[in-house]
């Protein structure tokens, strides 16, 4: 789907949460208001910011002030978490080792997954198994991020609902063997403020390659006062997300796009720092079950001609796949 959209637009998911554990919540008029925006929202950008969330404001400035601080430390120290096949790809990366569609992302960051315990998902779960390596300094780090972590697994929960509604089935459409235990990604990113002064340079300067992500929602908490995300219509413009105080960026994912049978397609993006300013964002990453098969529902089907366009994936080949070739050791 898609088209030629040039602003973001903008979801207030409060009445949605206010009614979430109502029984009658699929009938309710407010309810099903922010599920109208939310299917306009997908089908047209792939992307909205979302804001009515209940995640206090304070967690969501100390979770990137504590980033902030981590990617201020000397690199030595740094390198104390580094990531490594070894560490199940979790940990640290320099500038520069991320790599998207075979060039380095001018970023550095720190990658968690969702903890897997040997033998979990057998041979496939095998390349991700560990536990995340979380630094010492700041003293916080660890148990703010698992908060916070924790926090927005239970909200990406209940916007898969209405996201569930808004494609024309159960609000638990999305539960169960699909994602009702659902594995997580989280990234923390730094990028460096640009140091071109020729325009032409600046926009060349890529803090991160145009990509789609892999699984069913993303929720991104961006810095206030940078603009550097940008999100690809239909024409193949590239128009800015700027960050609004408050606001998640959302968008969605590959695993969605099989799910919803091109419904909602997972719109390629990028990042670009033009500014001077060093900038952190934090990626989380709602995704199915580890082992979970995504194949369109057949209601999508119905809705899109009668034919499934895609053959489905498995989400943890297809994760695998990715984590195995974005990094330079």
């Amino acid at each position: 789907m898609g088209s030629d959209f040039q602003t973001i637009p903008i979801i207030d998911i409060g009445p949605f949460l206010d009614k979430f554990n109502d029984p009658k919540m699929a009938e309710d008029e407010e309810v099903l208001k922010v599920v109208r925006k939310l299917d306009e929202a997908c089908k047209e950008a792939g992307f909205f910011y979302l804001k009515g969330h209940n995640i206090p404001n304070s967690m969501i400035q100390e979770v990137k002030e504590v980033t902030r601080k981590f990617f201020d430390l000397p690199y030595h120290q740094k390198c104390k978490i580094k990531l490594s096949p070894e560490s199940g790809y979790r940990g640290y990366q320099r500038i520069g080792e991320n790599i998207t569609k075979g060039i380095p992302d001018m970023h550095e960051a720190i990658d968690c997954y969702r903890e897997i315990k040997p033998g979990a998902y057998g041979v496939l779960g095998t390349v991700l198994e560990g536990s995340n390596l979380w630094p010492d300094t700041p003293s916080n780090f660890k148990l703010l991020m698992e908060e916070y972590i924790s926090l927005l697994t239970e909200l990406s929960r209940k916007i898969m609902r209405g996201i569930a509604l808004a494609l024309g089935g159960e609000p638990e459409a999305f539960e169960g063997e699909r994602a009702g235990d659902p594995f997580w990604v989280t990234r923390l990113i730094g990028y460096p403020g640009s140091t071109a002064t020729d325009p032409e340079a600046q926009c060349s300067d890529v803090g991160c390659g145009a990509h789609t992500d892999y699984g069913l929602l993303t929720l991104v908490n961006q810095a206030d006062d940078i603009n550097a995300l940008q999100v690809r219509n239909r024409s193949g413009e590239w128009i800015s997300a700027p960050p609004i105080p408050g606001c998640f960026v959302c968008n969605i994912g590959d695993m969605l796009k099989i799910w919803s049978n091109g419904l909602y397609e997972s719109t390629l993006h990028r990042v670009i720092n033009n500014s001077r300013k060093y900038r952190v964002s934090v990626a989380y990453f709602y995704e199915p079950n580890f082992s979970a098969r995504a194949e369109p529902f057949d209601f999508c089907v119905q809705k899109t001609g009668g034919t499934a366009k895609f053959e489905g994936a498995v989400y943890g080949e297809h994760l695998v796949k990715k984590v195995q070739t974005n990094f330079v050791m």
